[in-house]
């Protein structure tokens, strides 16, 4: 009588997990429920790494920022009907900020899709329905056999410019049924390029090289097209300052004698880019935060180089180029006329000193200091993630991420982004210490991860930055009605509880950030730095006259 353990049935289950792996995928970041427990169990099986979250929406935001580290495609395996609706402010952000996240959900029984069968647990009369406002595309599969074409279809759906997440969907029933299909070897997913067309490379060559006062805005685009070096080029063979969106930041040095740095809200920024004869504008759509609440009226020519068609011309009349960021500026690069123009850095210097001394005019030495703070304990090649906090309003103008990159939630501007999302950075790298920042009512969105991060022993350190409430609401809801409702927060002791997880924690001060930080950054696995601290955001500025 043998004693051996009989082999498994391969199922449709493993259908997914060798897809993912002959596409090159090494991690799956998710949270199981009843209807995809045959693609976990697949898992199992696989070389695939499996990082568990506590919360669907949380290990969204940790495959986001997975994609944005690597570049590439970030599977995120959730149930149906509630786990997968979960996702959805996630999916939203990794939309905005071009994040490639490979959503895949499982589905009630085949019997049930399409109005027949009703009643089953988790059952949405159309599930995809929900996502099909967010995500670049939806792909269902009815049949085992769908199931390799329909991940590779949506990888490259994920990767093609612009980047962004999609969505897929699984039966029950076709996870769980044995398969005789040979097992996956290889899968192509090739993205296309999206080229420039050669008559507006043209048209912008000649616009460029006839500038007087040329200037460049760098946006998120450039970022993810990994297109930095191509953009050095291009604006020292102009002369042309360049200042980066507040989701452009890293697309260009930040102490180049070119650099504008990310001053959108500032006027004397506002007033330097309409100023230009010719702007350049990269990888960004000119948005709410980057046309610094749409006061943005250029006086010349635009011309804006955008791989979402749907972003092109929106705001602003260009010669719009619907191309690959990365692309478009190596032509522009090679074919524009090289020139000097020793007054252009001049002009970004003193554009500087004019921002310097707007906010010299303000008490605001406090806030400065903590962001100075920051910056000198978190190593240079670390990258951070900003929730939406005082702090991060700050980091968004004024803080240089150096060969780091800096990432928040700005895209869509969602609660709850900064801690899962450091910690799906440290999985895909774990050499280096990761930060996070939150205020105390977002940290509480995210509490439950601190299990994750001990879990996994994953490099990270969150600083919650504690005002005792919403303080971002607070001064808004204060400037704008007199008085702040609903912003007031009871919260926990941050040191206890992270403590009580298992993770170390500190409470510090303005005068000891730096030191309690750069300690903590410094020590191996998760940590918490909480500081108490009411924070003020420079004032506003507005079009002159």
């Amino acid at each position: 009588m043998s004693t051996g353990t009989a082999q498994a049935p391969r199922t449709g289950g493993d259908l997914v997990t060798e897809s993912l792996t002959a596409l090159g995928a090494t991690t799956v970041f998710g949270l199981p429920g009843q209807h995809a427990l045959a693609a976990f169990d697949a898992l199992r099986r696989s070389p695939l790494e499996y990082v568990g979250l506590r919360v669907e929406n949380n290990a969204g935001f940790a495959a986001d920022a997975y994609a944005r580290v690597t570049g590439g495609p970030a599977p995120l395996l959730v149930s149906t009907g509630p786990g997968a609706l979960m996702t959805l402010a996630a999916l939203q952000e990794a939309a905005a900020a071009s994040a490639p996240v490979l959503g895949i959900s499982s589905q009630i029984p085949t019997a049930g899709l399409g109005g027949g069968r009703h009643g089953y647990l988790h059952e949405l009369t159309d599930q995809k329905a929900s996502f099909r406002d967010i995500v670049k595309s939806v792909h269902t599969v009815r049949t085992a056999s769908q199931i390799p074409s329909a991940i590779a279809e949506a990888w490259a759906s994920a990767l093609e410019a612009p980047h962004g997440p999609v969505w897929i969907e699984i039966p029950q029933d076709v996870l769980l049924a044995p398969t005789t299909a040979p097992p996956i070897e290889s899968l192509a997913a090739t993205p296309r390029p999206l080229t420039p067309r050669p008559e507006l490379v043209t048209e912008a060559v000649r616009l460029l090289d006839s500038a007087e006062r040329p200037a460049i805005l760098a946006g998120g685009g450039t970022v993810r097209a990994g297109a930095q070096a191509e953009l050095l080029a291009l604006a020292e063979k102009l002369d042309a300052p360049v200042a980066t969106t507040f989701g452009g930041k890293g697309a260009f040095p930040w102490d180049h004698r070119l650099s504008l740095q990310s001053w959108l809200e500032d006027r004397h920024t506002t007033d330097f880019l309409e100023d230009a004869d010719v702007l350049l504008v990269v990888g960004s759509g000119l948005g709410e935060l980057s046309s610094n609440y749409h006061t943005f009226r250029p006086r010349g020519r635009v011309i804006q180089i955008e791989a979402d068609l749907g972003k092109l011309e929106s705001n602003v009349p260009a010669l719009g180029i619907h191309a690959d960021a990365r692309l478009t500026l190596a032509v522009l690069a090679e074919q524009a006329t090289p020139r000097t123009r020793p007054e252009a850095a001049e002009a970004a210097s003193a554009l500087l000193v004019r921002v310097r001394q707007r906010l010299a005019a303000q008490d605001l030495k406090q806030e400065q200091q903590l962001l100075t703070a920051v910056r000198d304990a978190l190593p240079d090649t670390s990258p951070s993630f900003w929730d939406m906090t005082m702090l991060a309003y700050w980091a968004w103008s004024a803080f240089d991420p150096r060969e780091g990159a800096m990432h928040s939630a700005q895209g869509a501007g969602g609660l709850g982004y900064g801690f899962p999302a450091a910690l799906g950075a440290a999985v895909a790298d774990r050499t280096k210490p990761v930060l996070a920042v939150s205020g105390d009512g977002g940290a509480m969105y995210s509490i439950a991860e601190l299990a994750t991060a001990r879990q996994y022993d994953l490099p990270v350190t969150w600083l919650i930055v504690d005002d005792g409430g919403y303080g971002i609401l607070r001064e808004y809801m204060t400037d704008a009605f007199g008085t702040a409702t609903g912003t007031e927060l009871a919260r926990p002791d941050f040191v206890a509880l992270a403590e009580s997880f298992g993770v170390p924690a500190v409470r510090t001060s303005p005068e000891r950030l730096g030191e309690d930080l750069a300690a903590a950054l410094a020590a191996p696995g998760p940590s918490v730095v909480v500081l108490p601290a009411v924070l003020r955001l420079f004032a506003p500025t507005h079009a002159t006259p």
